[in-house]
């Protein structure tokens, strides 16, 4: 920091100015302005001591460079979680809010070396076999369904009642869920996103994948699990049940937020309503300034070192800032004179997302197919009523107020027949469904 720059001056709520203390990336105050805490934390250099929730503690990388050589080097610094300082000495526990994000699972994410690189290549390489005819069409017809329960009203939550379930339901048909195991997996994911009993949402994910696991190895389809397991990788049924759980979850819940933030830019920025037809302009702003997860890639130092003027020891809690390096100075004006992808908010090198493309498309589709159904919606609320969701990972909204006018009946394609995992349900266990069966009811609806 130059000597000369005026001290900065710390955002409302934040108790680290002067006192040496963290800066803390949760709360309300945090969640109605991060940006405010970027640019503060800016003035710590390209890294900065953050707490995650009340006594967990982290550094995190601001800047978009530092975070590039970080996301590149898994020689100096590795995904697995076992590595975590913190939580092996008990300063976290496993009840932490932040730990079911953080903690050790067996899956691509938290893997480094010649593990990394066998479940993720299985993960990409069946991920690239979505067809993207298929996914269009998936997406128009749960978007259809989807608007059907709300258009007659003429208002709409369009973040849960829509952009919430939506990615939910594409990946119930993508990885060829039945009813039954559908159910659940929509119950758990919901539950563990919205802390609604995560311990019991968390169980009935695991629970159900390990079904669809089951199911699969007795009869595979025509489906991303079916094309998992088939891989020459040979994942066993453990490796299955933690790759589909993270696909299906980690996957989920940043969609959804791409989804509602995205929509948020298009009601709430008179530019995209004046010139039309700018949603995936509206995608890629979104991206660079609201990405769906602001802060995450959760790294450790395999040994002591310095690093973006920071000290850190082995096994520290390191994280980068998509949302901080995206809109730092030096980055925005590269922004206005070049690409308008170099973002961050797919992450970068070998751990970057591996759904991305599939993502976009089903961000887009699902917006325009609203657009086309509903093309008078706009914002029910002032936009600074709008709430966020606090947390230091996510940047979401609680809720995105609609309205419109009242549609009778949403136009339909003609009924196709049931997924294959649906005509193979019988060979699936059943059970109750754990909330009030809406994979089932989508699918009633898609044949009747």
């Amino acid at each position: 920091m130059n000597a000369h720059d005026p001290a900065p001056v710390p955002p409302p709520g934040c108790p680290a100015h002067g006192s040496g203390a963290r800066v803390p990336l949760h709360g309300p105050e945090f969640a109605a302005d991060p940006q405010a805490y970027y640019e503060y934390l800016r003035h710590y250099g390209a890294a900065a001591p953050v707490e995650l929730a009340p006594g967990v503690e982290a550094t995190l990388v601001t800047d978009y460079t530092a975070a590039l050589q970080l996301l590149q080097d898994s020689g100096s610094f590795r995904k697995d979680a076992r590595r975590w300082r913190a939580f092996n000495e008990g300063k976290v526990g496993p009840d932490s809010p932040v730990a079911p994000l953080l903690a050790y699972r067996p899956n691509c994410m938290f893997a480094d070396g010649a593990d990394h690189l066998r479940l993720r290549q299985a993960v990409t390489d069946s991920m690239a076999r979505v067809d993207t005819r298929r996914l269009s069409r998936s997406t128009e017809q749960i978007s259809r369904y989807l608007i059907a329960q709300f258009a007659a009203r003429g208002s709409a939550d369009l973040l849960g009642d829509y952009a919430k379930q939506l990615p939910l339901f594409v990946f119930n048909e993508l990885f060829g869920c039945p009813a039954d195991i559908g159910d659940r997996v929509l119950f758990g994911i919901s539950g563990m996103f919205d802390g609604v009993n995560a311990e019991k949402a968390t169980e009935v994910l695991f629970q159900a994948v390990g079904e669809l696991v089951a199911l699969k190895r007795e009869k595979p389809g025509d489906d991303v699990t079916s094309w998992l397991m088939r891989h020459e990788a040979g994942l066993d049924d453990e490796e299955m049940v933690h790759q589909l759980a993270l696909l299906l979850g980690a996957g989920a819940e940043p969609l959804r937020n791409l989804i509602g933030n995205t929509l948020h830019r298009l009601l709430t920025h008179e530019r995209y309503a004046r010139e039309g037809g700018l949603i995936d302009e509206a995608l890629d702003d979104t991206l660079w300034e609201n990405p769906p997860m602001s802060n995450y890639a959760p790294h450790y130092p395999a040994a002591d070192t310095e690093f973006a003027g920071q000290q850190l020891q082995a096994g520290d809690l390191v994280l980068v800032s998509f949302a901080a390096a995206n809109t730092g100075p030096a980055l925005r004006a590269s922004r206005q004179a070049g690409s308008n992808r170099a973002h961050l908010a797919w992450s970068a090198g070998p751990h970057a997302c591996p759904s991305k493309e599939p993502a976009r498309h089903i961000t887009v589709t699902a917006i325009e197919h609203l657009l086309n159904e509903l093309p008078d919606v706009a914002l029910a609320v002032p936009e600074d009523s709008l709430a966020w969701r606090p947390g230091p990972f996510n940047r979401a909204l609680a809720t995105l107020p609609a309205r419109f006018t009242p549609v009778r009946s949403v136009r339909r394609t003609e009924p196709r027949p049931a997924p294959a995992a649906e005509q193979e349900k019988a060979a699936a266990p059943a059970r109750p469904a754990e909330r009030a069966g809406m994979w089932s009811q989508f699918l009633n609806w898609l044949t009747r």
